[in-house]
């Protein structure tokens, strides 16, 4: 590898570090009016579509399975989510949102709209598309690039 590409390796990564650290800022700024926190967001932002495991909505957020099992008993004691059989798995419920998981997560629309349009207007319409499209890629490189090394590294 080149000097020039590990530089830009670093650069990519202490952009995407101070790029969430920024976005857990917005996001707890954005969810504190609900009585939520950025972590509780995410989790139950995971499971709003469809009830998932606890590793499935590790796996869609990116982070670990701990942490999101650590959240989602937190937003189970509060009301705010619940676990229910899972058909494919006995062991491992599903978690989905309650009424009031929902709620609480609906009373962030306005803020999060206001945000994106502050973000478009400041981006250009075409940029934040643009936006979108890279860090979806690097994403999904990252995700193949990993796969692969734990192909090879599999006994």
């Amino acid at each position: 590898m080149s000097r020039a590409r590990q530089d830009l390796l670093s650069r990519t990564a202490l952009g995407v570090f101070r790029l969430n650290g920024r976005f857990l800022s917005v996001a707890d700024e954005l969810a504190r009016p609900a009585g939520l926190t950025a972590a509780w967001w995410q989790v139950l932002g995971a499971v709003l579509p469809e009830p998932l495991p606890v590793s499935g909505v590790a796996r869609a957020m990116g982070i670990t399975r701990q942490s999101v099992q650590r959240v989602a008993d937190l937003l189970v004691d509060r009301g705010l989510a619940a676990y229910v059989p899972n058909p494919a798995h006995r062991r491992a419920k599903l978690l989905t949102p309650t009424p009031a998981g929902r709620a609480a997560v609906e009373k962030i629309d306005p803020g999060h709209a206001a945000l994106a349009d502050r973000l478009a207007e400041a981006l250009g319409e075409e940029g934040f598309a643009e936006t979108v499209r890279v860090l979806e890629a690097l994403s999904a490189v990252l995700e193949d690039l990993s796969a692969g090394r734990e192909a090879v590294t599999e006994p």
